[in-house]
């Protein structure tokens, strides 16, 4: 029988052994830079021989992308003149769980090291985060995050086989290498956001993510349809920023997990469907003092503010705002990291598309949630641009650096909030137009003296930028449906 399931256990080294006494195998992984996680299965007895001090894992990971092709340019995380070397995975135990639909395996996730200097690997997400964040704790402070998930969702036909016109035996191939991306028949039909019905079509699959995710320490607040045929979206339980990002990236691991159990493909793609809304993946952000309290809120109305957006805002929530709104621009490769990112970029369709603000304003870049709508210890960020496609660790990220980068350089609000009467998803003049497509915005984030630099170091910089130029050649070189069905008779 597998241990019991305890999402209260402290792990430390010294009850480590005792804590895995009934287990024979742990599960570890780490999360790369398009967030997806790598890992492996270890016995008990290699793991606890290198719980303390870590253990050997291919730098690779680092050196290809999502399809493990590597990298046309070669990074220096990992290439051929290093031999693709080791790098050192530390276990995390406070990031310990249980993962219950695998008999309650142990599992834990890591962050990277670099071997000569002991010092983390400049594109490890959980890293950087984790150096971001040290820089508030040293002023004194933390910081809580939330964040919501949109995705589609496909069944794909049991039998995925094809006959050969040219051969007599059947072969089979993955169905969409071998149909149409239309054909993927979506898990429920037609537009029916907060459907309290569509769900109950797909009952087992719709509960066992709830109730998964409870169970794996990734807890959902809410979980209902979202508009478009077989869309759901999930917003978590908030929390510490770090513990956020791991909860957002277990997210996605229950879900298609459950899925697979179920026979149904979840996608957090930005836009899978050409005419319909795209997948949102909103991230929420405050800084909290040692006792939590929310020091975004102001402790009585300003009675001239500098604009009455703000008038329950503190200077500090200020300052972080206009961070945001100073950098937002400047990081977009990481708000919205792949070609399709873009696709969900476009005017009037419930995604912001400039440089903007505005208090519970839903059309805007940052949505300020604030009295009089919210009380003071919600008062936060919500950064709206983000899709469901982005690395929540890197995002949340990004996010703390451009806001801590406003307090501490104590920058003021440029543009005014985005009006009342704006469209959801328009461009307004008020604010830059943000960039349009990944390589505009991924010289942008390269460029001699970026934001991105002054906030992250020219390491990160170079590394991640070079993985986003490895996407756009790709691209470059792809031919797609679309071309073929234009071009094919005409040209």
């Amino acid at each position: 029988m597998a241990p019991k399931e305890d999402k209260d256990e402290v792990v430390t080294l010294d009850n480590l052994e005792a804590t895995l006494a009934k287990d024979t195998r742990v599960k570890l992984a780490g999360v790369d830079v398009d967030g997806m996680l790598r890992g492996k299965l270890v016995s008990k007895k290699k793991f606890l021989s290198v719980a303390k001090n870590g253990f050997g894992f291919c730098s690779v990971v680092f050196g290809w992308d999502m399809h493990d092709l590597t990298y046309f340019r070669e990074l220096k995380i990992s290439n051929k003149d290093n031999g693709y070397r080791d790098i050192v995975a530390k276990i995390d135990l406070g990031s310990f769980r249980r993962i219950p639909w695998e008999d309650n395996t142990p599992f834990f996730l890591v962050n990277f090291y670099d071997p000569d200097t002991d010092k983390p690997i400049c594109a490890c997400p959980r890293s950087l985060l984790k150096t971001t964040l040290a820089k508030v704790q040293k002023a004194g402070y933390g910081s809580m995050a939330g964040s919501e998930y949109e995705f589609f969702t496909f069944r794909a036909p049991k039998d995925a086989s094809i006959q050969s016109s040219k051969a007599s035996s059947a072969t089979t191939a993955p169905f969409l290498q071998t149909n149409p991306v239309d054909a993927l028949p979506h898990l429920t039909q037609g537009m029916f956001g907060y459907s309290l019905t569509d769900p109950i079509h797909n009952q087992d699959w719709f509960y066992s993510v709830f109730e998964t995710c409870e169970k794996f320490r990734c807890n959902v607040e809410g979980w209902h349809t979202e508009s478009g045929p077989g869309v759901f979206e999930a917003a978590l339980e908030f929390g510490d920023i770090a513990e956020m990002a791991d909860r957002a990236s277990m997210f996605k691991y229950v879900v298609k997990a459950m899925g697979s159990k179920h026979g149904i493909t979840p996608c957090f793609m930005a836009k899978p469907r050409q005419g319909l809304p795209g997948n949102s993946g909103h991230m929420h952000c405050s800084i909290v003092d040692k006792s939590g309290k929310n020091l975004f809120a102001r402790a009585q109305k300003d009675p001239n503010p500098p604009y009455k957006d703000l008038e329950y805002v503190s200077d500090l929530g200020r300052h972080f705002l206009a961070g945001l709104l100073d950098g937002l621009a400047d990081v977009m490769p990481i708000i919205a990291p792949t070609i399709n990112s873009y696709k969900r970029l476009v005017e009037n369709f419930w995604a912001p598309v400039t440089v903007s603000w505005g208090l519970e304003h839903r059309a805007a870049s940052i949505r300020l949630i604030a009295p009089p709508v919210a009380s003071p210890k919600s008062t936060r960020f919500e950064i709206r641009v983000c899709g469901a496609d982005t690395n929540p660790h890197l995002v949340l990220a990004t996010i703390l650096a451009l806001g801590w980068r406003g307090i501490e350089e104590k920058l003021e609000i440029k543009i005014p909030p985005l009006s009342k009467s704006a469209d959801v998803g328009s461009a307004d003049d008020k604010g830059e137009r943000l960039p349009k497509n990944l390589k505009d915005s991924t010289a942008r984030f390269m460029a001699k003296g970026s934001i991105a630099r002054k906030v992250f170091g020219d390491d990160f910089v170079e590394h991640f930028g070079g993985t986003r130029e490895h996407e756009l050649r790709l691209w470059d070189e792809a031919v797609t449906d679309w071309e073929i069905k234009r071009y094919i008779e005409t040209i």
